[in-house]
């Protein structure tokens, strides 16, 4: 796209550049492109509308990410960008469907189960499932302040006590059988501690990690490994030398786990000598610029 201005005896050419578009591989002039906050990449308006509206419209609302693979910051686009890019209708289900996932993920929040409430009840925190070690869920008494239902915590049926979730969904017909909440440790299919979704594991090593909570656990116990960076849960117990990988690989990563924070560690320690020489020019800088503003109000005000 070429622009022409005379002025006085000359003639300018402008050529305003082409940018391509990874999504529709399409080559748009700057001003057709929509540019990502957090990442800064480049997309046409039209291909980034159509992305939001599937994604939204598919309730992947938890991975509003750049769509471009290879970004490496991996940018996440912000609610305003959202609402500015589909429309109300999309943007409502947007809202609502995020809201839905805020209380799945929390442990202290839990939506009544009765047909029609759906009102948002608090879970004890004291008494819930604990996420950071405990390997399986307790269940407690949750009462519903619009409706009054009383119902479980974990199984989200009717309070049961005495009996277990796995009892009550045993009882149920053939038809409603589920999952159970407390499994045997060679099942295919068990619930993730945290948010009891259920989790199929086909192979691979007993570190699994819950695509809908991010929550890391042992497969076979299900105790939690997020603080685990040496994964020496497997070294003792009776889940040892279950994790599914090689003794060697095990060194390999725990050392590449021990040379991350040694080498941050010998960083800062490299660092500390100039962080102190260069403290008091900083001070004097900043002492000197406040001493400029004051001299600067000082005559404001005097004129």
């Amino acid at each position: 796209m070429a622009t022409f201005s005379v002025s006085k005896n000359t003639v300018d050419l402008a050529i305003d550049p082409l940018i391509l578009c990874k999504l529709c591989l399409s080559e748009l002039p700057l001003v057709d492109m929509y540019e990502l906050v957090d990442c800064k990449c480049l997309f046409c308006e039209m291909c980034m509308k159509q992305y939001l509206s599937v994604m939204i419209t598919e309730g992947l609302v938890g991975d509003l990410t750049c769509p471009d693979a290879q970004c490496k910051k991996q940018g996440k686009l912000n609610i305003e960008e959202i609402e500015h890019l589909v429309d109300r209708q999309t943007f409502q289900r947007f809202q609502r469907l995020h809201f839905q996932r805020e209380v799945d993920l929390d442990p202290n929040r839990t939506f009544c189960p009765e047909i029609g409430c759906e009102t948002v009840c608090h879970v004890c925190s004291s008494q819930s499932h604990a996420g950071g070690g405990a390997a399986a869920p307790t269940s407690i008494p949750v009462q519903c302040p619009t409706c009054g239902l009383q119902f479980c915590s974990v199984c989200k049926t009717k309070w049961h006590a005495p009996k277990s979730c796995d009892e009550v969904v045993a009882s149920g017909s053939i038809e409603e059988f589920g999952i159970p909440f407390h499994n045997s440790d060679d099942a295919k299919i068990k619930r993730c501690p945290v948010c009891h979704v259920p989790i199929e594991r086909n192979d691979g090593c007993a570190q699994m990690m819950c695509k809908r909570c991010k929550h890391v656990f042992c497969w076979y116990c299900l105790q939690s490994l997020d603080d685990d960076f040496l994964l020496r849960h497997y070294d003792k117990g009776p889940c040892k030398n279950k994790l599914g990988h090689s003794r060697a690989s095990v060194i390999w990563h725990r050392t590449q786990v021990v040379g991350i924070f040694a080498g941050f560690g010998v960083l800062l320690l490299v660092a500390s000598p100039f962080l102190l020489l260069a403290a008091p020019c900083i001070l004097c800088c900043k002492c000197k610029i406040c001493r400029c503003c004051d001299e600067e109000e000082g005559d404001g005000f005097s004129n």
